[in-house]
């Protein structure tokens, strides 16, 4: 069993639903304290909710072939994972490592503690190489990612802000890849800016509309309009910007009654082309257009953030052609991350891990095979930034 594996299997054995993070970070930092990292946790959240963050840096080694001041890469990742659903759906236990038909099954597997144990492994294999390396090395690690993301990585982010921490390059393990391991790497995301729009009336009895005025009618040709609505066509980096809705609430359950109101819950998916002050208006305008009472409640989950090519995007993308002989994808495409945090204090922030095809789902897995060159991928990055800054 490779080190590699090893460490997965004890980061899965640890059922760290958020936000729990169940010894994960605990486990961690005992290795990277062998390493010369100094180890901060940083505990946030209401006593109901307490998250759990790491944060561990080594600084720099002073060594005379560097040609550029000292630089900080951090690992950055989340060691909580979503619920299993129905544990007797699993073939195994979902927090009981299993190996079979060449596949690594449990939560967590490929979303995303593989890669959090391949960081680990390979720092210590690069360091092991490389010890009087000037690059400096970091972990962001937290256990509220796939939750509300409130009290994880953004506070941490807020804390190194506040102490003028400069980070230069930041790889966050999520799980990029499509078909193969090193064909996609996700160089930016965008933003999310949530809505929800309760469009007024007057309830009414529905055999006498006269006297009343149906919200629903009334928001009906709103929603037509929208839906049709082309809110920017997308760059080089992103796809145009999208609006959905999600929900929509409305009626008393009586099936005599006309509602007195509406409510429409809606998200927008937005490139660097728009910002959420451009689109609150444009949208704000249909409804003024249409003549709607209403209210709008807005929420900004996260702003679009865009690493073009540049010195980590090149090293990676060196280190995974060297690895796999693939050449990667650049995408903005999926989710959000809290890449969207570590972009307001990092100007190169990159995703790259392991095939997304299985998480979240029942008997989540990562293939065996994926496992050693996943890290040998993160540890020849790091050789790639090392021979940079002493050529």
């Amino acid at each position: 069993m490779t080190a590699t594996l090893h460490l997965a299997r004890q980061l899965i054995a640890c059922a760290s639903v958020t936000p729990d993070d169940a010894g994960c970070q605990t486990l961690i930092a005992q290795r990277l304290s062998a390493l010369g990292f100094s180890i901060e946790p940083v505990i946030s959240g209401p006593e109901h909710f307490r998250v759990t963050n790491l944060w561990a840096k080594r600084p720099a080694t002073p060594n005379q072939q560097a040609q550029i001041a000292p630089e900080l890469i951090v690992f950055a990742g989340h060691t909580d994972v979503v619920p299993t659903g129905p544990a007797s759906q699993w073939q195994s236990d979902p927090f009981t490592p299993t190996e079979r038909d060449g596949k690594l099954y449990g939560r967590g597997a490929a979303d995303m503690k593989t890669s959090i144990a391949a960081f680990v492994v390979a720092v210590e294999e690069f360091l092991a190489a490389q010890p009087q390396t000037p690059l400096a090395l970091g972990f962001l690690l937290t256990s509220d990612e796939e939750g509300p993301a409130l009290d994880g990585t953004v506070k941490v982010c807020e804390l190194l802000q506040a102490r003028g921490e400069q980070i230069h390059y930041c790889l966050i393990g999520e799980p990029t890849s499509a078909q193969r391991t090193g064909d996609m790497l996700k160089n930016g995301r965008r933003g999310t800016l949530s809505g929800k729009l309760t469009v007024k009336g007057v309830q009414g009895h529905i055999a006498y509309p006269h006297l009343a005025k149906n919200p629903i009618h009334l928001l009906a040709p709103v929603l037509t309009e929208l839906v049709g609505v082309e809110w920017d066509l997308g760059n080089a980096f992103f796809p145009p910007t999208t609006w959905q809705v999600s929900n929509i609430h409305g009626g008393t359950g009586a099936s005599n009654v006309i509602p007195g109101t509406v409510v429409v819950d809606f998200n927008f998916r937005f490139c660097t082309e728009s910002s959420p002050e451009s689109l609150q208006t444009r949208l704000r305008s249909v409804l003024d257009r249409h003549g709607l009472e209403f209210d709008l409640l807005w929420t900004l989950g996260g702003l679009p953030f865009l690493t073009t090519p540049g010195a980590l995007v090149e090293a990676i993308t060196v280190a995974i052609q060297a690895e796999t002989g693939l050449t990667p994808e650049l995408s903005t495409s999926g989710g959000t991350s809290d890449g969207r945090f570590i972009a307001k204090i990092c100007p190169q922030v990159i995703e790259f891990g392991p095939p997304n095809a299985s998480i979240h789902k029942i008997d989540e897995h990562i293939a065996l095979a994926d496992i050693e060159p996943l890290k040998n991928i993160y540890r020849r990055l790091l050789e790639n930034l090392h021979n940079k800054a002493c050529p």
